[in-house]
């Protein structure tokens, strides 16, 4: 994408992204001629005047990737504890009661 002083062509997507609207919604203004626009190897690119890039930071970054790994490892134990009592599922007579699943 072309980066200018004034601002940026941005494609259709992170158009969507930056203005929070559909992608059938800026397809639309593109119709009714509502932005600027060009169009590139079969691509639409809107301008977005005064654009200024998101910022993120690491320790962003880093949070969400604990919180992934988290996730991850609680995941791992909820499918080990499925796959414990298919097992005594299997294993057991079907008016055998087994204890309660946890939820945390």
């Amino acid at each position: 994408m072309e980066i200018n002083q004034q601002g940026k062509w941005l494609s259709i997507l992170d158009y969507a992204q930056h203005r929070d609207v559909s992608i059938s919604s800026i397809r639309r203004y593109i119709k009714a001629g509502r932005v600027k626009y060009k169009q590139e190897k079969g691509k639409y690119f809107i301008w977005v005047s005064n654009y200024s890039e998101p910022v993120e930071t690491k320790s962003d970054n880093k949070l969400l990737l604990d919180k992934i790994k988290s996730l991850q490892e609680e995941n791992q134990e909820l499918r080990m504890l499925v796959d414990l009592y298919e097992e005594q599922m299997r294993k057991k007579p079907k008016n055998v009661e087994l204890p309660e699943i946890p939820m945390h």
